[in-house]
């Protein structure tokens, strides 16, 4: 019992140590566009106007650790449209892509998961912001209303300009780094435990079951979600279906700032529900189409 219980803290912490400097460059990475790029992309998505999740899509892809936060802050401000925000959200990576980078993933299926993620938050926002202004028509009303933003334009990573770009990228490899052993830690128990091969029988690999749960988690507002989502698909507990769904619905921060800084709880609740909606309706798509990645 022991021995088994050994073995599986050492392979877990040696699995934990290997991906250490990988992902701590990654993060160096996303630190450095961070503080580069913020600027122009938040001004960028501002001036998009109807083409917001067209630009919002896209640069959500990007590997920015707070672009959904400030996405959320436009929105509290009428800046962005709420297509543009559910855009942001749904193709934002959070910690998925530096996991990915530092477990070595073939860089064309992390393409490819980017590229799901672009086009149905592409999509959903273009449809969500039709049928916004279709109702607003009807109540003569602007899709977008002309409110200062300045007072919005804060998120849990504007602390961190005072720390230098190698103790910032450390303290996010630190912080993953626990996510991914602890996950890893209860993955291995359960392989020690019930066998590998069982794995895939689990509750959260059934049919549509598995992407209402993944969604569920993805909801979680900080990076465990993304971690536990990546880490399930990583060592083939969930497939792509469930995987699409978490990592759909997982806006990181996004979602506390918005309830933050949105008056309206309805709203907000309404936007969180149309998110969840949206991920796992998409996992459920790819999984029927049996898209792999």
């Amino acid at each position: 019992m022991w021995d088994v219980i050994w073995d599986v803290l050492v392979d877990t912490a040696m699995d934990t140590v290997e991906i250490i400097p990988i992902l701590f460059l990654a993060y160096l990475l996303m630190e450095f566009l961070e503080r580069h790029m913020s600027d122009r992309t938040t001004a960028l998505v501002r001036k998009s106007g109807r083409f917001g999740p067209v630009i919002g899509s896209l640069l959500g892809a990007v590997p920015q650790c707070g672009f959904s936060a400030a996405a959320s802050s436009l929105y509290a401000g009428r800046v962005i449209t709420v297509g543009t925000l559910l855009a942001v959200y749904l193709s934002t990576s959070d910690e998925m892509l530096p996991i990915f980078i530092s477990e070595q993933v073939p860089a064309g299926t992390i393409l490819r998961i980017l590229g799901l993620k672009v086009a149905v938050g592409l999509l959903a926002g273009l449809l969500v912001d039709f049928g916004a202004r279709a109702t607003r028509k009807r109540r003569n009303q602007k899709l977008v209303d002309d409110i200062a933003i300045d007072e919005f334009c804060e998120h849990e990573h504007a602390h961190e300009d005072e720390d230098g770009i190698w103790l910032s990228a450390l303290k996010h490899s630190l912080v993953i780094l626990g996510w991914i052993f602890g996950v890893s830690l209860v993955l291995n128990g359960l392989i020690a435990a019930i066998g590998e091969e069982n794995l895939g029988g689990l509750v959260v690999n059934l049919p549509v079951v598995g992407e209402l749960l993944a969604g569920l988690v993805g909801l979680i507002p900080n990076c465990a979600a993304s971690v536990v989502i990546t880490q399930l698909y990583l060592e083939g507990v969930i497939g792509v279906g469930p995987m699409m769904s978490g990592l759909l619905v997982g806006a990181g921060i996004g979602l506390v700032v918005l309830f933050k800084s949105n008056r309206g709880v309805k709203r907000n609740l309404s936007i969180a529900g149309i998110l969840y909606l949206i991920g796992v309706f998409a996992g459920i798509v790819i999984d029927l189409l049996g898209v792999t990645v």
